[in-house]
């Protein structure tokens, strides 16, 4: 429970409240919201109040999870609210005491709310003034989620140990010739994160043998068509362990042309430069624009990102990209992805990702992924 008080400690003290009397977090099906984990430790579906002083209500859709998982001052089933976003709102406002306040208290709803919703709370509560903005609280949480603390990283190492574990069972069952197709891959996968404990998958595992790894992300995410036969697959996979996510890519090169061959000495040189800009505070667009001009001067182009945060979602801050407004910086405690690739309509792709640590002495790689020459 101390994990918890001390999350919203941290976080109380780093806003800049401007005035603003009560937040709301929201975490359901149409609009997700891990940061209602990370400060509470309800696992999803729940509304979760806060005001600047630290003081919270949680509103869970399962009261039974809740009792189990999670530590709040106050917990109120969603039911007793007619399961409405609105009702809870308002009620929350009583809760707090804001009804009784002089002047119009400020409440500040997620910059994810839909303007309907938007007008429904302002409707119903016309004594208060309703914000809706990106800054305020939720870039606050969204950076202190991003720079984990101690308990994250003993959940990581043992997170990252569950997927080189299965990196390794991978590589072997490949080998011998155990996992023929897509599926054979995505499966097995599937079953072993269930087996070793882990809640499930970061996302889709994503496998592609050589005739469909010419894309990012191959669509459909698998099939039932040959893997790691003559050229080049990727597969693309992450688990989930106590709500915390991994991802991984692991290429496999079977019998490849010469081109094919420069695709993946390519992606190897690139992720070694990428890796060897990683230190605290460095701007993550300078890592971006480093590999951008490797590949370039190859007549080749990254067409995606080299790289994201990990956490409670697969996809957090920092985001490790080339984009010109693109100001975020390393700090010590992240754990993001690198992940450069290259993807060609005959020659086929191939991406290499790992995960790392930005810790005190520097970068560690969590993972062990690697291009697989068969």
């Amino acid at each position: 429970m101390n994990i918890y008080k001390t999350r919203l400690e941290r976080l109380c003290s780093s806003i800049d409240a401007e005035n603003v009397s009560l937040f709301m977090f929201e975490d359901r099906e149409c609009r997700r919201d891990s940061s209602v984990r990370h400060l509470t430790g309800h696992p999803s579906d729940a509304l979760f109040f806060l005001n600047p002083e630290g003081r919270n209500l949680l509103v869970p859709w399962d009261i039974n999870l809740a009792n189990q998982f999670a530590h709040a001052d106050t917990v109120v089933p969603y039911n007793e609210f007619e399961r409405d976003p609105v009702k809870a709102l308002v009620k929350a406002i009583s809760y707090f005491g804001l009804d009784s306040l002089w002047g119009r208290p400020r409440v500040e709803v997620p910059p994810s709310t839909p303007y309907p919703l938007f007008l429904q709370y302002a409707a119903a509560l016309p004594n208060c003034e309703i914000l809706c903005r990106n800054k305020g609280i939720y870039a606050c949480e969204s950076a202190l989620r991003a720079v984990k603390d101690e308990s994250e990283i003993r959940i990581y190492r043992h997170l990252v140990e569950l997927t080189n574990e299965l990196l390794d069972s991978i590589e072997i069952n490949v080998r011998d010739g155990i996992l023929e197709t897509e599926a054979d891959v995505a499966l097995f996968i599937e079953a072993q994160a269930r087996k070793c404990g882990c809640e499930g998958l970061s996302f889709e595992t994503l496998a592609a043998g050589p005739e469909r790894s010419f894309g990012i992300h191959a669509f459909p995410a698998y099939t039932d068509a040959p893997f790691a036969g003559k050229g080049l697959s990727i597969l693309d996979f992450g688990l989930k362990y106590q709500g915390y996510t991994s991802d991984v890519t692991m290429s496999f090169a079977r019998d490849v042309s010469l081109e094919q061959k420069e695709l993946l000495d390519l992606t190897e040189s690139a992720y070694d430069l990428a890796l060897s800009h990683v230190r605290d505070h460095a701007l993550v667009r300078d890592m971006s624009v480093a590999v951008d001009g490797l590949f370039a001067s190859a007549g080749r182009t990254l067409p995606h990102g080299l790289g994201h945060g990990l956490g409670l979602d697969v996809h957090e801050e920092p985001f490790i990209n080339s984009r010109v407004d693109n100001y975020e910086s390393l700090k010590t405690g992240m754990v993001f992805t690198i992940e450069p690739g290259l993807y060609d309509p005959q020659l086929g792709g191939c991406r290499l990702e790992n995960d790392v640590i930005l810790g005190a002495d520097g970068p560690e790689v969590l993972t062990k992924s690697r291009i697989v020459r068969l």
